[in-house]
């Protein structure tokens, strides 16, 4: 497996993403990478480095649709080789047109986003309707995969309220696109955030009428509004 690199126009932006082509059982797919390097504390719902602590880079890999291996991290893993990612990072799938994703900016906040919404739902969907598919075999429907970062450090506690006022922001874009739902059963997210620096103090708060959460907010709002639409 070798990766074509598909570099991206110069955009003075610290969440550069490339887009990377490669082929895989007879299909070009693609991928983004964003190559943070050091300095960067993430939190993320990936099924490769998922979790929270420092990590190096984000791949958001394009996969087939009614994609069947079962083992999604080690996947991610091959991937990550084979664009030269070493170190600790995170991973993304999706079956969603990777070339097609969006971005927004505010303030200094970034995010880009994947979308695909053929399968979508309510998060507190009724317990008697059919449960959606679970694990590997459920990125086939498409997923809505939101990288976001801002360039300063957040506490522990910052980075999760990051993560809510994100996925709220990608809600409120859902709804004001005209879609009955609030994602698909296999959205996934990441957040980063920078390093302190010796003596600095870490943003305590990033909910949405924070200064640094507002601007996250409005930033994976406009990404996924534009998705979407």
């Amino acid at each position: 497996m070798q990766y074509a690199v598909l570099p991206p126009p110069p955009t003075g932006r610290g969440l550069t993403v490339e887009r990377l082509s490669r082929f895989e059982d007879g299909a070009e797919l693609s991928a983004l990478v964003w190559r943070a390097g050091p300095g960067w504390r993430m939190v993320s719902s990936a099924v490769l480095g998922g979790g929270l602590g420092e990590r190096l880079w984000v791949l958001n890999a394009q996969v087939h649709h009614g994609y069947r291996r079962v083992d999604p991290a080690e996947h991610l893993q091959e991937l990550a080789a084979a664009a030269g990612l070493t170190g600790d990072g995170v991973g993304l799938m999706t079956a969603a047109d990777v070339e097609a994703h969006t971005r927004a900016d505010d303030g200094g906040a970034e995010a880009v986003v994947t979308a695909g919404i053929e399968v979508r739902g309510w998060a507190a969907a009724p317990a008697a309707a059919p449960a959606p598919a679970t694990g590997p075999r459920a990125f086939a429907p498409g997923t809505i995969n939101v990288v976001a970062a801002v360039p300063v450090p957040l506490s522990d506690a910052a980075l999760v309220n990051a993560v809510a006022t994100a996925v709220e922001a990608k809600v409120q874009a859902l709804v004001e696109a005209g879609l009955d739902c609030s994602g698909t059963p296999t959205d996934a997210i990441c957040v980063a955030s920078r390093v302190p620096r010796p003596g600095e103090e870490p943003h305590a708060f990033a909910g949405p009428r924070s200064l640094w959460g507002a601007r996250l907010a409005r930033a994976v709002h406009g990404a996924v509004l534009a998705a979407v639409t």
